[in-house]
């Protein structure tokens, strides 16, 4: 699609985004913008709430629940009975990983670039005998399929890392990841949370084993929210210890004297979920099913590269990858003090975020290049 028309999609969707009536809005990585469809979706739960108290279950939540699932394997490439819910990702990783079989193969695979808590999960099971190998990046950047091909073993259980790398916002080769973990007899679990919703992301053309993701940010959901993906062939043989009522066959039959796990993906689900984020990202996941992640995709990697263009210019030194393909909709913008650049932004009417060294900003396909102009204008002044 021509640029002309990527801004049109832009201008097309833009009012469906109440915060740019009063502010410039390059924070996605951190938390999508709340649509006005998922604002009406919050007031129908609501609504619902009042109405049927908890009889809205049966009629309507449940079902909101299987909606979601479906929505998000679709999204994914996937079938909804390879999908499961969870609070956040720290709660997925930890229901799923507590099936992985430790035993024989004792080592982890994982990076210096990923976000803490997928390395602290597996750090906080040394007693355990878990080794974890936190591979260092070279460039600070990325970390090359060579230097896992050095460490991915006979004695490698799991190599667990990011599609797209919250600290820099490059874009990992997965599927050679995939590949190598599998030539070695490892499985690979994936950190997608900063891919899916800007990025086309199909778990079985990447082959992975399992996918994290959550709503938070890309999907446009909101907080409480998280999704899991599990390789419909891997699902029975990975039985968790960290278990649920929702993650049982007959979970109404309330029977304590048998564990019986579901069949599906959903044996990984946890306690209750958050209904409100059920609802905002149903909204959520219809209006990026809508515009397309193939047309995001291309409107967000022009938007980078324009941010990338205009810091440059202006004399700013951008942390990221080197070339278009590997460039997500993450700009890293060096500065000295970039907590203290972050506030004058703000009160300048700019949100944006930040990281150790960096200014961070996250367009979206709702984004426009006179956003990006007055961020960098800021910055750099």
């Amino acid at each position: 699609m021509p640029n002309a028309d990527l801004y049109e999609l832009a201008e097309k969707y833009r009012p469906e985004f109440p915060v740019f009536r009063s502010a410039t809005y390059l924070n996605t990585c951190s938390l999508g913008a709340l649509s006005e469809r998922s604002r009406s979706a919050l007031i129908e739960f609501a609504d619902l709430w009042s109405r049927w108290g908890a009889s809205a279950w049966y009629d309507h939540w449940l079902a909101a629940t299987d909606d979601v699932r479906s929505a998000f394997a679709r999204l994914i490439g996937a079938d909804a009975a390879e999908t499961a819910l969870a609070p956040s990702i720290s709660a997925a990783l930890s229901t799923v990983v507590s099936a992985v079989d430790f035993r024989e193969r004792t080592k982890v695979v994982t990076t210096e670039l990923d976000f803490p808590t997928l390395v602290y999960h597996f750090l906080a099971k040394r007693e355990q005998g878990v080794e974890t190998v936190v591979l260092t990046s070279a460039d600070g950047v990325s970390v090359p399929l060579e230097a896992f091909a050095e460490v991915v073993d006979e004695q490698t259980a799991l190599v667990a890392t990011s599609h797209v790398y919250f600290t820099t916002g490059a874009i990992q080769d997965v599927t050679g990841l995939a590949r190598l973990a599998h030539e070695r007899g490892a499985l690979c679990l994936v950190d997608a949370y900063q891919s899916t919703g800007q990025l086309p992301v199909n778990a079985r053309e990447l082959d992975v084993d399992i996918l994290l993701t959550g709503a938070l940010k890309w999907l446009l959901g909101g907080a409480g929210l998280a999704f899991t993906y599990v390789r419909r062939s891997l699902t029975e043989k990975l039985r968790p210890t960290v278990v649920s009522w929702f993650g049982v066959e007959n979970q109404f039959a309330f029977d304590p004297r048998r564990l019986t796990l579901r069949g599906d993906a959903r044996r990984f689900e946890l306690g209750t979920p958050a209904v409100p984020t059920v609802y905002t990202s149903r909204a959520g996941l219809e209006l990026v099913e809508e515009v397309g992640v193939g047309q995001i995709r291309r409107r967000v990697s022009s938007l980078t590269e324009d941010l990338v263009e205009r810091a440059q210019a202006a004399g700013l030194r951008v942390r990221g990858a080197a070339t278009l393909e590997t460039r997500s909709g993450i700009v890293m913008i060096e500065h000295p003090d970039p907590a203290a650049a972050v506030r004058r932004l703000m009160e300048a009417g700019v949100i944006a975020d930040w990281r150790p060294g960096a200014v961070r900003l996250s367009p979206h396909f709702y984004n426009t290049t006179d956003d990006n102009e007055i961020a960098i204008r800021l910055l750099a002044g």
